[in-house]
């Protein structure tokens, strides 16, 4: 009621010309990422992003997982612009002040992951939004927002390995693997740095699809994949 209120309001003001056509722009824009939804029936990837994410941590699993069938894929963040490590910047389909049914949670790392751990409202949405997602990805320092959660508690984890005593510094609970380039372990897929994400993601691809798939997809994108889990040669000593 309040939404369709302020909707009224904007337009009411844009009308008598309170309003530039750009402000205007921007009011539409935000009311539609806040009430995004995925369409019906298809396999639903909801992607956090955070200023300073990693972008091959989110692109790399993204165009691998985009090219299955019968998927959507949307980013959710804090705000509507998220900007990237490297600097571009991307445009966010729906606000963490909700949660979504997913099949798909992906969670890049990058060095926001830093002061996101202390983020506790972040904490909070990742607790209530994983409890609505079927499964669960992260890459690189994304595992760091999980372990600062009890969810990965008593799984199989692991995540950049030259982040890998930071990371694992958060949480003693899980079980780190301290070799492996991704670890699949009950609704939870986490995978080490960066460029292990899209190796990740192609074993999501074998995984609900089958091999044949993820191969389809390897070569659409001329991507050398490493598609075994313990042959990782950045592995923490």
């Amino acid at each position: 009621m309040q939404r369709r209120q302020f909707i009224k309001g904007a337009s009411m003001l844009v009308a008598a010309g309170a309003i530039a056509p750009l402000a205007q722009a921007n009011i539409n824009s935000q009311v539609s990422a806040s009430t995004a939804a995925f369409t019906s029936g298809k396999y639903r990837i909801l992607a956090l992003v955070f200023d300073d994410y990693e972008t091959l941590d989110l692109h790399g699993p993204v165009e691998m997982l985009g090219h299955m069938p019968n998927t959507e894929i949307k980013l959710v963040a804090a705000t509507e612009i998220v900007r990237s490590y490297q600097g571009p910047r991307v445009v966010a389909d729906c606000l963490t002040t909700n949660t979504y049914d997913c099949d798909l949670l992906l969670i890049p790392g990058g060095m926001g992951t830093r002061t996101l751990i202390n983020d506790l409202p972040l904490r909070q949405w990742l607790i209530e939004q994983v409890a609505r997602s079927q499964n669960v990805f992260t890459v690189c320092t994304g595992t760091a927002l999980l372990a600062m959660t009890s969810v990965l508690n008593g799984r199989k984890a692991t995540t950049n390995k030259m982040a890998f005593q930071w990371v694992t510094s958060l949480n003693a609970n899980p079980q780190w693997q301290a070799k492996a380039r991704w670890v699949f372990d009950g609704k939870f897929l986490t995978s080490s740095g960066v460029s292990a994400g899209t190796d990740a993601a192609l074993f999501w691809v074998k995984h609900l699809h089958g091999a044949a798939e993820a191969q389809r997809i390897q070569t659409l994108t001329e991507y050398d994949w490493n598609a075994d889990p313990l042959n990782d040669p950045y592995a923490a000593a």
